[in-house]
C-alpha cells in the first residue's frame, strides 16, 4: 500500500470510533527538530551524499499538505547551527535572508521553539535569522532578565477545522551552562515546569483552547523503566517527563535537544514524540477529536503519533534547493579553500584511545592562542581526517565542528587532576584482555571526554572510578597539587559543560571572541607543514 493510501486508510479506522451523529474531526502535527543548519542533503566534511536535510523533509511535508493542507508544522529547535553551511551564513558571509529561514518558510512553518544553540553566534545573528523568519520563535521559559514577562511569544494558537491548538514553547534551562553570557546577554531561563503550568492554565482557562501542544527544545531526562537520570546532563536540562506527569492540561509534547528518535511514547496520558536529528525524520501526530454538537466543545478521544524516515528514495524539494543554492555554492567555495599541508594521513580514528598528531593540532593551537601551560580538548569528530597532500577549510571544519571559544583559567594541579579524572569516566572497568575500546561507556559522549596536553600522565583502567589518574607530570617533574597552571579550555568546558563543575569558579585569566575552529584555521596558515608525530604524553593503562 502506497503511504499516501496507508496514512489515509489508517486515519478511516481511528474515525470509526466516533459517536454516530457526532461532529468530528482531526487535526495533524508534523513536526522537526535539531535540524542543525542541514539543508541540502550532502555532507560537507566527506562530499557524499546524506540521506537528511531539510530539502528531502520538505519533498515529505508537501506530501502531507498535499493530503491535508491544514496540518500544522513545527520545529522544536537548534535550527541554526551545526553545518559549515550554518557557519558560513552566520559568521563568514551572512546573506541577505537566512537560507534556513527562507526554507521553513516556503514549507510553511507555524512555530519553531528555540533551543539553545540557536545562541552559539550571539543575540545579532539570532536576532537577524528571526526577522528573515515569517513565523514567530517561540519560548514560553526565557524571561527579560530580572523579570517575569517573556522574552518572546510564549505560545500560539493555531484553528484547523474548527479545532483551536494553543503550541507552547519551552527552551532548555542549561543555555547558562553552556553559552558565552555575551551572547545571552539580558535573558533568564527560567524553570520550565513551572513556566509550563503557568501558560497550559492560560491557554485552558483564559485563551479556551481544546487542545494544548507543547513544543519543547528538551527530551527525555530519566530512563523510563529504572527511573535513573540519563548521565551527562546539567540539572534539569531536560524535563519531558517531569512536564507529561506534572503539568495538567498538556495533551502532546513534541520534544528535541537529546536527538533521539521516539515515534510514539505515551507518559500520564500526554503523547510524546521525537524526530531525532538533522532532518533525518519527521514526525507526524494525529489528533482525533468529536462534539456532540456545533455549539458544544470539541473532545480530544483520540491521538497517534509515528515518525518516517528519510530515505533514498526521497528527493530533495526542487524549490527548496533553489532558495538556498546561492548559500551552498558560496560554502562549498569557502570550504575548499586550501590552507596547509601535511605529509602524512593525520586521522581522529583512535583518538579518543590513544594520542594522536591530529588532536595534537587543536591542543598546539590552544596552546599557542591562550599562552597557555595546559590545553584540554576532546575529540569532537572520530571520523575526522586530514589526507596526505593540501590541507583545506572543510578538513578543520571536519576537525573542529562546533562553534566553542577559548578560556584560559587558573587552575590549581589539584584542579587539573579532578577535571582528568572526571574526564576517565569515559572509561568503564573490565576484564584483562579487554581492549581500551571495548571499555568505553557508550553512556558518556565522547565529546565529554577531554584530552591534556603540556603535562604527561596515565589512566590506569585497573583503578576504580575517581582515582585513576596516574604518573601526572608537569615539565618532567610531577605535579604539585598546588601549582597554578594557565589552562585552555573552551568556553563550553568553562561553563560547566559535560559536568566540569571544578572550572566554574576558577579565575579566568583571558577569554577569545574568536571560535577555535577559526584560531585552528589562522593558526594552520600560520604553520603549513603541519606537524605529523603526536607527543605521546598520555596513554592508557589496560587491566
Amino acid at each position: 500500500m502506497v503511504p499516501r493510501l496507508r496514512h489515509a486508510f489508517a486515519l478511516s479506522l481511528l474515525l470509526t470510533g466516533f459517536v454516530v451523529g457526532a461532529d468530528r474531526t482531526h487535526v495533524t502535527v508534523l513536526s522537526t527538530t535539531d535540524l542543525h543548519g542541514h539543508i541540502h542533503p550532502v555532507d560537507y566534511y566527506t562530499q557524499t551524499p546524506a540521506e537528511n536535510g531539510l530539502a528531502k523533509i520538505g519533498t515529505l511535508i508537501r506530501r502531507a499538505r498535499a493530503l491535508d493542507p491544514e496540518v500544522i508544522l513545527l520545529d522544536s529547535g537548534d535550527t541554526i547551527q551545526g553545518t559549515p553551511l550554518a557557519y558560513h551564513v552566520a559568521v563568514v558571509a551572512p546573506p541577505r535572508e537566512d537560507p534556513m529561514m527562507a526554507a521553513m518558510n516556503s514549507l510553511g512553518f507555524d512555530a519553531l521553539a528555540i533551543g539553545n544553540h540557536e545562541y552559539n553566534y550571539g543575540l545579532d545573528v539570532l536576532n537577524r535569522a528571526r526577522r528573515s523568519a515569517r513565523f514567530p520563535w517561540i519560548s514560553g521559559n526565557i524571561c527579560i532578565e530580572g523579570t517575569t514577562d517573556p522574552a518572546y511569544a510564549p505560545y500560539i494558537v493555531k484553528q484547523v477545522r474548527g479545532v483551536r491548538v494553543g503550541i507552547l514553547g519551552l527552551t532548555t534551562p542549561g543555555v547558562p551552562a553552556w553559552e558565552d553570557p555575551d551572547h545571552i546577554t539580558g535573558l533568564d531561563f527560567t524553570d520550565p515546569v513551572a513556566a509550563a503550568h503557568r501558560w497550559v492554565r492560560e491557554l485552558r482557562q483564559r485563551t479556551r483552547v481544546d487542545v494544548v501542544v507543547v513544543a519543547m527544545h528538551m527530551g527525555i531526562e530519566e530512563n523510563i523503566l529504572t527511573g535513573i537520570p540519563n548521565p551527562g546532563q546539567v540539572p534539569h536540562e531536560n524535563a519531558a517527563l517531569r512536564i507529561a506527569r506534572e503539568v495538567p492540561g498538556v495533551d502532546v509534547i513534541l520534544m528535541g535537544h537529546t536527538h533521539r528518535e521516539v515515534p510514539s511514547l505515551t507518559v500520564n496520558g500526554v503523547l510524546l514524540t521525537q524526530a531525532g536529528r538533522w532532518g533525518e525524520h519527521l514526525s507526524r501526530t494525529t489528533l482525533l477529536l468529536e462534539r456532540s454538537d456545533p455549539t458544544a466543545s470539541w473532545q480530544l478521544i483520540g491521538k497517534t503519533a509515528t515518525t518516517h524516515p528519510v530515505t533514498a528514495e526521497v528527493p530533495p524539494d526542487p524549490q527548496i534547493l533553489a532558495l538556498t543554492q546561492n548559500a551552498h555554492e558560496a560554502t562549498e567555495a569557502w570550504l575548499d579553500q586550501p590552507i596547509g599541508r601535511t605529509s602524512r594521513t593525520l586521522s581522529a580514528a583512535q583518538a579518543r584511545v590513544q594520542d594522536s598528531a591530529i588532536i595534537d593540532l587543536i591542543q598546539r593551537v590552544q596552546l599557542d592562542a591562550g599562552e597557555a601551560d595546559v590545553s584540554l580538548t576532546a575529540c569532537f569528530n572520530t571520523n575526522a581526517l586530514l589526507p596526505v597532500g593540501e590541507v583545506t577549510v572543510r578538513d578543520i571544519a571536519g576537525l573542529y565542528v562546533y562553534e566553542n571559544s577559548l578560556v584560559v583559567l587558573e587552575l590549581t594541579g589539584a584542579q587539573l587532576k579532578q577535571a582528568l579524572e572526571h574526564s576517565a569516566r569515559f572509561f568503564r572497568p573490565g576484564q584483562r584482555g579487554m581492549t581500551a575500546e571495548e571499555l568505553i561507556d557508550p553512556q558518556v559522549p565522547g565529546y565529554n571526554f577531554d584530552i591534556a596536553e603540556g603535562v604527561d600522565y596515565v589512566i590506569d583502567l585497573n583503578r576504580r572510578v575517581g582515582d585513576r589518574i596516574t604518573d601526572l607530570n608537569y615539565r618532567g617533574r610531577r605535579l604539585d597539587p598546588r601549582q597554578k597552571l594557565k589552562v585552555a579550555i573552551n568556553n563550553y568546558r568553562h561553563n560547566g559543560g559535560g559536568g566540569y563543575a571544578m572550572f566554574q569558579d576558577a579565575p579566568i585569566i583571558s577569554r577569545s571572541n574568536r571560535g577555535i575552529r577559526d584560531l585552528i584555521i589562522d593558526w594552520v596558515i600560520a604553520h603549513p607543514d603541519l606537524p605529523t608525530e603526536p607527543s605521546h604524553n598520555w596513554r592508557i593503562r589496560l587491566p
